[in-house]
């Protein structure tokens, strides 16, 4: 089963099918979004909102913790620079996913690379984690040393070996339940109240 992120204005239509998951609005902080961001799987698609942005995913490794309650969903949208070697890329997948061991507060997490767009897009991958607590994307993620010496490289424009282009999305939310779990058997939607 696939999963897709969608950039949208506002929330998906709740009468439109089993296929939404999660959605809610982007908190403060959040750069390159459009609202609202939804995680679905990929049948049925609810109808997208002109402006949406919306791509599949295919999994390159994920992991799932169990965290009881809210929790915050963050997604980083990016892309890498095309003509970069297939090996550098696998060095910068590598980094990212390594970002868990060093970093506590990530709890489930997923890296995709991006396998389409049923609206033509320029991402080519998405980083996706939850937390317990916003801070704990805001403070111990965004300051952690292994960000700043292994990952922050890929994406610096004054480091020589940049891959990733300065646009990005990164947006993140409330989710009121697991969004990545294992992509395996029957996900009930679920937008809340405090998501409107």
């Amino acid at each position: 089963m696939s999963r897709l992120v969608v950039l949208a204005a506002h929330a998906p239509d709740l009468a439109a099918g089993p296929g939404t998951i999660s959605a809610g609005p982007d908190l403060p902080g959040t750069v390159g979004g459009r609202g609202y961001s939804w995680d679905l799987t990929d049948r049925p698609l609810p109808h997208l909102p002109e402006g949406a942005d919306a791509v599949a995913l295919r999994p390159v490794r994920d992991r799932f913790t169990a965290l009881e309650g809210p929790r915050v969903k963050r997604t980083l949208l990016l892309t890498v620079r095309a003509g970069t070697p297939a090996d550098v890329v696998a060095e910068f997948e590598s980094d990212l996913m390594a970002m868990p061991d060093h970093i506590t507060t990530i709890g489930s997490w997923a890296l995709s690379r991006v396998e389409g767009a049923v609206r033509p897009s320029r991402w080519t991958h998405a980083w996706e984690q939850e937390y317990a607590t916003v801070e704990g994307l805001t403070g111990e993620y965004l300051l952690n040393p292994y960000h700043w010496a292994y990952v922050d490289r890929w994406f610096d424009a004054e480091m020589p070996g940049v891959i990733v282009e300065p646009r990005l999305a990164h947006v993140f939310r409330w989710s009121d339940a697991a969004v990545l779990a294992t992509a395996t058997g029957d996900r009930a939607r679920q937008v809340t109240e405090r998501d409107r």
